[in-house]
């Protein structure tokens, strides 16, 4: 991507060191409900941007879908008043032609918008040629390519100031988020693209308001650029969203016991021992490498051995044996048995695919 500029520091005066916060209602409801939630998040400086929701993409038809245009003037009155940036969520042209003609600072796009190329196509389309920031959500499914691919449409037709907005993913787990956070796609997305801020987005992975916090917390811990939260001044008579959107005393409090951390430390006895530690760290890593290719030439030879006899590569009672066993090693030498059976279960798939490579081998 091409002259890419930060929207935040463009949008804000905030610090850099500080993650910006991004607070406001899922959905503007009322010129009241806006005012009384942006005057008493506001009052205190608890956000450098407001948001609310004008219209809302809802998974069936007769739910509220938004207040329409005719919130925007109520955003306009917040930047107003308050002299602070407003945003808002954007899905089609018509949105995007009513959002410049308020003066809405900042667009975002979500989720299930994200997942279209076709949507994106057309929201790039509609932005050419105008100056504005827009922040990309990451699809709903957990898919690196297509939210880079969405940010690169917007990037082709000229946007510059381009973030994204990490809110998590959809799984068919039965976890305790709304949505799962998959935090290694959003380091993923950092390491690709280091000069895009991604800010978190914990109101939509959680779904309800007590882990947001903590949530939060680790999204800065993890050195992500910002928080997206959703605030209402009466979330449990909001219209939508209501159970994971925190009260503006909520917010305040959870800001206030955020513990912000630097990338680097100055001091030299820090510097020195985290350079041991890595190196230790470094070690091991190669010694895992050699290991996995030790696997791999055994895994080899049986194959070769499956060949002889005729027996198929893949059996399914191996697999579940075998994630079973390391899974159960797992949990008596305190390791994470989730994290062991992904890893498991990635190898396996390796050693059936050079198996299968033997097979191919032999008909060529």
């Amino acid at each position: 991507m091409k002259n890419l500029e930060n929207p935040i520091t463009f949008l804000t005066n905030k610090d850099p060191e500080e993650p910006a916060i991004i607070a406001g209602p899922c959905s503007a409801e009322s010129k009241e409900q806006v005012m009384a939630t942006a005057d008493a998040i506001l009052s205190k400086g608890s956000a450098h941007i407001f948001r609310a929701g004008i219209w809302k993409p809802r998974t069936r038809p007769n739910s509220f879908e938004g207040i329409g245009e005719e919130g925007l003037p109520w955003l306009t009155a917040v930047k107003e008043k308050y002299n602070i940036p407003v945003s808002t969520e954007v899905a089609k042209t018509s949105h995007i032609e009513a959002a410049l003609k308020h003066n809405i600072d900042l667009l975002w796009i979500g989720a299930r918008t994200t997942a279209s190329p076709f949507a994106m196509q057309e929201i790039a389309d509609a932005l050419r040629g105008v100056d504005i920031p827009v922040l990309v959500k990451n699809p709903v499914n957990a898919e690196l390519a297509l939210w880079i691919g969405g940010m690169e449409r917007l990037n082709q037709a000229g946007i510059n100031k381009i973030g994204a907005i990490h809110r998590g993913f959809s799984g068919i787990e039965n976890t305790i988020y709304r949505n799962l956070p998959m935090w290694h796609l959003a380091m993923d997305l950092k390491r690709v693209h280091p000069e895009i801020p991604v800010i978190c987005d914990p109101s939509h992975i959680c779904g309800k308001r007590e882990p947001i916090a903590h949530v939060a917390q680790h999204a800065v811990d993890l050195n992500l650029d910002g928080l997206m939260i959703e605030t209402h001044i009466n979330p449990d008579v909001a219209l939508s969203d209501s159970g994971q959107q925190l009260t503006p005393d909520s917010l305040d409090s959870l800001l206030s016991n955020l513990v912000t951390k630097k990338e680097y430390s100055t001091k030299a006895q820090f510097e020195q021992k985290l350079e041991y530690l890595r190196a230790k760290i470094d070690r091991l890593d190669d010694e895992l490498v050699e290991l996995l290719k030790g696997r791999g030439q055994i895994s080899v030879e049986i194959g070769k051995l499956k060949q002889t006899e005729q027996v198929t590569v893949f059996q399914q009672g191996r697999l579940d044996e075998l994630l079973e066993l390391r899974k159960d090693s797992a949990k008596k030498k305190g390791v994470n048995p989730e994290m062991v059976e992904d890893i498991f279960k990635r190898i396996h798939t390796e050693s059936v695919e050079l198996q299968c490579n033997l097979q191919h081998e032999k008909e060529d």
